[in-house]
């Protein structure tokens, strides 16, 4: 089943594309959703994409094919694209350091093929570059793709991306000691960190690596 908000901006794409043969601007459709921000339209159109509604074309402005249309979604094989398929797209909104914390995540507009069963149909998944050597015990080496399930809240102990003071990003084990936060490492050549909950924003729980041989 899709969303409200996720019908409608289907709808519209489908309207949009069909009359004048390219896709609406982020800004058309912000507006056409009546929401406050262009994030929203990006999350829309990533969990329409991950459904198996639309299709970006990679490295072209404006380019997005609606593969299914929006009478489908009352079908009762809605669930037929995520069945038939074995590989998925999901974006890669940048870079994530595992080692000392780096600058915010920006956007690197692409995107990644990544296996079926690394993700589920009922969550939303972005991928982050991997920098640094801090997780080198986990399996997780500089270059890696991190696939990161979008969620902010994770169980103790498991590897999460999170945003310390709304500054830098990093890769670690997290671990919740009353007030306080533990990014742990895994490589004896990094230290603990300590940080106050206030100070940590947990922006997805680390699923799968992908790593890509030269």
């Amino acid at each position: 089943m899709l969303t409200k908000k996720q019908k409608q901006l289907l709808d519209y794409l489908t309207d949009f594309t069909g009359k004048s043969g390219i896709s609406p601007s982020f800004e058309e459709m912000k507006e056409a959703l009546n929401l406050k921000s262009k994030s929203g339209i990006h999350r829309l159109i990533t969990s329409l994409e991950q459904r198996g509604f639309i299709k970006r074309l990679k490295h072209k402005a404006r380019a997005m094919e609606v593969i299914r249309s929006p009478e489908d979604v009352n079908n009762s094989n809605n669930n037929n694209a995520f069945n038939n398929t074995s590989r998925f797209s999901i974006p890669i909104l940048g870079d994530i350091a595992a080692g000392n914390p780096i600058e915010s995540i920006s956007s690197r507009d692409e995107h990644i093929d990544i296996p079926q069963e690394m993700i589920s149909k009922n969550h939303n998944y972005f991928g982050l570059l991997v920098k640094g050597e801090s997780m080198v015990e986990k399996g997780i080496l500089d270059g890696d793709i991190a696939v990161i399930k979008q969620k902010s809240i994770v169980d103790n102990g498991k590897i999460a991306a999170v945003l310390i003071r709304k500054e830098e990003v990093t890769l670690k084990k997290i671990n919740f000691d009353g007030s306080l936060i533990k990014l742990i490492p895994a490589n004896p050549a990094y230290k603990e960190k300590i940080y106050s909950r206030k100070d940590i924003e947990v922006y997805g729980e680390l699923t799968g690596i992908i790593r890509k041989y030269n």
